[in-house]
């Protein structure tokens, strides 16, 4: 990949990033509730989906990397980050109501974009008690051990990059929501990366 072939890469990385943002700002919401009602969060997971397909599309039209070749011990690291990432990924998305998480629920029983989650009480899974984004994190490990060429290597970058930031977007939501009860939680254990260990709340 040239220089050129990155910027573009990373533009298409970016536009993934500022439109999921810009998608879940509450007055964007306020304004596609007339057009999209219940259907908000669907359409917005649907339409993330097909954003990330396209910028996966455009990073394999720019790219004619080959596969590096990786010591043995490289290997073993990252095939244990990539199973690792993704058993954390399953643990953490069992402490979600998966209905609600892709919309399907919103859908279902017509609940408006502004209302979701609004009586929804902060609810922490037993990964919470370590970091506060844990299928983040196992995003990150899972990222990573897919490096195999330059095109896997800025994915990873990029990606890692978009999940920092959106989990700083995030938090302000959470705490929109969830006021005291999240302020207080945040202070206490980490964001992304488990240094503290096992936190009691």
């Amino acid at each position: 990949m040239t220089l050129i072939d990155h910027l573009l890469y990373a533009l298409a990385w970016l536009s993934f990033g500022l439109l999921h943002s810009f998608l879940a700002r509450p007055a964007v919401k306020g304004f596609l509730t007339p057009v999209l009602g219940s259907s908000y969060r669907l359409a917005y997971n649907a339409f993330a989906l097909v954003h990330l397909l396209a910028v996966g599309a455009a990073g394999e039209a720019l790219s004619d990397a080959l596969p590096w070749a990786r010591e043995g011990w490289l290997a073993i690291l990252q095939a244990l980050l990539l199973a690792a990432g993704l058993g954390i990924m399953l643990l953490a998305l069992r402490a979600y109501d998966l209905g609600r998480f892709g919309g399907w629920t919103q859908w279902r029983q017509r609940i408006p974009p502004l209302a979701e989650g609004a009586e929804e009480p902060l609810r922490l899974s037993p990964l919470h008690r370590y970091l506060r984004h844990p299928i983040y994190f196992g995003a990150l490990l899972f990222l990573w051990g897919l490096v195999r060429d330059e095109l896997s290597l800025a994915t990873a970058a990029w990606a890692s990059l978009y999940l920092v930031i959106g989990s700083r977007f995030e938090e302000r939501d959470l705490l929109r929501r969830f006021g005291p009860a999240y302020a207080e939680y945040r202070a206490k254990v980490p964001a992304l990366i488990p240094w503290r260990g096992r936190v009691r709340l």
